[in-house]
């Protein structure tokens, strides 16, 4: 089956020195681009991470940090990576929770602003989860009737991860979904606006899940006292919470979004008060001759 795009798909894979988002570092990644024409190009990078990778770590993806002491650090290779997926959707394997939170926080300590904004992805985690519950491993030998060889090896993932998206497209081409709130559909089309719609239904606002999408459209904390509430309801009333989350071991890219909504915030009540203080007054009422003869009884003159 060939994929149906109208623009590039990149699937891509990255190892870390770990999980943590905000403090974690890339030590691979590995790009799989998918043209419309159903060619390929790909992009693999070892890259030194600048801290030691914990044992634990690369005893899952098998990365030493005597595999990429040599090798360069993210700032000198962050531009090629940007310019290869420029005009790419994306498409990972837990990609939305974890690849393109990790990959825009390296953009950003860099200083490249990897702009997001029309840009579909794809997690085909998440098609998995919702319609079978499994991992990687276990997709690959379900969807793919093969064993994943070199698992937790970037390029090797990667190509799974396609192989796995091709055959949940055959499988599901016709089967139907039901969600949490009884609406029925045929997600599982071969369509990137599809897949993106079916794969992002949490719609976060900052990757990491920490800011979300309401049903309004408005952004809303995830976590914590005030979650469910929206971001500018929190600012009218305890303004001092941007601060806290400014100033918090969150990622960058979630305190961008977050800048993003106060500023507009901001900008909303000093327009609102703007307003306040351009009002007109009311014009006072002209004065008729009934009110002099009120006045002269007034005051006796």
């Amino acid at each position: 089956m060939k994929l149906n795009l109208r623009r590039p798909l990149a699937f891509f894979d990255l190892e870390a020195t770990g999980i943590n988002v905000g403090i974690d570092r890339i030590v691979e990644i590995a790009v799989l681009k998918i043209m419309p024409d159903g060619t390929e190009q790909i992009l693999t990078k070892r890259i030194n991470p600048e801290m030691p990778i914990p044992l634990a770590t690369s005893l899952i993806h098998g990365i030493y940090d005597e595999d990429i002491k040599d090798a360069p650090v993210f700032g000198a290779i962050a531009q090629e990576i940007a310019d290869f997926i420029a005009d790419a959707d994306l498409a990972g394997y837990n990609s939305n929770k974890f690849d393109i939170p990790m990959l825009l926080e390296e953009f950003l300590r860099v200083g490249i602003d990897f702009d997001m904004n029309d840009r579909k992805f794809v997690d085909v985690q998440n098609i998995f989860h919702q319609m079978e519950q499994r991992t990687l491993k276990a997709a690959y030998k379900f969807y793919c009737e093969k064993e994943l060889i070199n698992a937790h090896s970037a390029e090797a993932d990667i190509r799974a991860t396609y192989e796995v998206l091709l055959a949940q497209l055959e499988k599901y081409k016709e089967a139907e979904f039901e969600d949490k709130s009884g609406k029925k559909s045929v997600p599982v089309q071969n369509n990137v606006d599809a897949l993106h719609e079916f794969t992002n239904m949490n719609k976060s606002v900052d990757y990491a899940g920490r800011i979300v999408y309401n049903e309004k459209g408005e952004e809303t904390i995830n976590f914590g006292k005030h979650k469910g509430r929206t971001l500018e309801s929190i600012f009218d009333t305890e303004p001092s919470y941007y601060a806290w989350m400014m100033q918090g071991d969150f990622p960058l890219f979630t305190k961008k979004k977050l800048e993003d909504v106060w500023k507009r915030w901001s900008k909303k009540k000093e327009e609102q008060k703007q307003a306040t203080r351009t009002q007109k007054p009311q014009p006072a009422k002209p004065v008729t001759n009934d009110m002099l003869e009120q006045l002269k009884m007034k005051f006796g003159k």
